[in-house]
């Protein structure tokens, strides 16, 4: 099982970005994905993610994402985007994605409840 994640790059204040996370050689159903970011010496954090539970799927952003960031998947490719707008320099981190057999519904958030981790894409943000 493999994620690759892309899209990263840099980008001005105000700009726009949109992240993929391609997951290959999985054998079983995805039900959680999540993109979660971190700063070097400080803790990953959970982005924004997506928890499918049969028919009924929940999204989660952190607050200071709410409007700008939007998760979305693609099953036909098994790609997850993160498309970014209105970034600042604060969104600056290596982004990863990751994903869970589980329907993780709110506990999305929380990065030990993922079994499969991407290297990760740098997103950097210039003031």
């Amino acid at each position: 099982e493999q994620l690759v994640e892309s899209g990263g790059g840099l980008v001005q204040f105000g700009g726009s970005l949109r992240l993929s996370c391609v997951a290959s050689g999985f054998t079983f159903e995805v039900k959680s994905v999540g993109w979660f970011r971190q700063v070097p010496g400080q803790e990953r954090e959970a982005v924004s993610c997506l928890s499918r539970d049969g028919a009924r799927e929940t999204t989660v952003h952190r607050e200071s994402v709410e409007g700008r960031f939007t998760i979305s998947r693609d099953d036909a490719t098994n790609t997850v985007y993160l498309d970014m707008r209105l970034l600042s320099p604060a969104d600056t981190a290596v982004y990863y994605c990751a994903a869970s057999p589980l329907s993780l519904r709110g506990a999305c958030t929380r990065s030990s409840k993922y079994n499969f981790w991407g290297r990760g894409t740098q997103v950097t943000v210039s003031s």
